[in-house]
């Protein structure tokens, strides 16, 4: 049997026909920040809980990447809170793309 290759459009969510396919990207690239921010500072999922104001399941959570009970808004909150500056930029979409689109890029 042959496995069927598809090429991406560089959004798996979107890919896999999954709704609000631009939301969970962006969730996705701040949690991996988020952990990556935790593992560099050698924290342990306890450690960067107390941290957050959150509870330990809540790191694991971030960790495997099960985001569905996170907003971007809280999100954000633990990037500036693991000491990292968010910004947000607003403008104008380019002619030749139909939608405006939500993405995220990492100084």
């Amino acid at each position: 049997m042959k496995d069927k290759v598809m090429m991406s459009g560089g959004n798996v969510f979107a890919d896999i026909g999954l709704p609000d396919a631009e939301e969970r990207l962006v969730k996705a690239q701040l949690a991996h920040k988020i952990s990556e921010i935790i593992q560099k500072r050698h924290l342990s999922q306890a450690e960067a809980a107390r941290i957050l104001g959150t509870e330990q399941p809540k790191i694991s959570a971030i960790m495997n990447g099960k985001l569905s009970g996170f907003s971007l808004e809280r999100l954000i909150y633990f990037l500036n809170v693991l000491g990292s500056d968010v910004q947000i930029i607003v403008k104008p979409k380019p002619p030749r793309r139909k939608s405006a689109a939500l993405g995220v890029v990492f100084a």
